[in-house]
């Protein structure tokens, strides 16, 4: 167990495209999505990432947290390492992306939230469209946010 908070962990963000943040974002997606999750590798690899901007936040030099976003302003494979959670890294990681997308002057950002995540997601402005679908046997809904009611941080 980690008795630390973010102000202790040292945090650096990096965006860039899949041949510069592959290694590290293949290695947090792995352990979070196809061990932990049990999520079929096949599943997990596709080729929208070479086409999306991809986010890895490191601690010191150690990848612990990433995310992509698609051309088509849908946000995906947000994962952040288990050792790693409840210290708000997930929240730094989303605002980073909120901010990047304002940055490009996007309208809107949506995301497939698994279910037990749809608060968090909230918390961030997000809200949940539809019903509740499986992907991958695990229940996920579909989350919007529209950037003209977000304020930039």
């Amino acid at each position: 167990m980690m008795d630390k908070t973010t102000r202790d962990l040292q945090l650096d963000m990096q965006t860039g495209d899949w041949n510069s943040l592959q290694h590290d974002a293949k290695l947090i997606r792995t352990r979070v999505f196809i061990e932990e999750q049990q999520i079929p590798e096949q599943e997990e690899w596709d080729d929208q990432d070479e086409i999306s901007q991809h986010f890895v936040v490191y601690q010191d030099t150690q990848p612990i947290a990433t995310a992509r976003l698609l051309a088509n302003r849908s946000i995906g494979r947000v994962a952040v390492l288990k050792a790693y959670r409840g210290l708000n890294i997930g929240n730094q990681l989303m605002q980073a992306i909120i901010d990047h997308a304002q940055q490009q002057k996007l309208p809107d950002l949506k995301l497939s939230a698994q279910v037990y995540a749809t608060g968090f997601y909230a918390r961030l402005g997000f809200t949940q469209r539809g019903e509740i679908y499986d992907d991958c046997g695990i229940p996920h809904s579909e989350m919007f946010l529209s950037l003209s009611e977000v304020t930039s941080h």
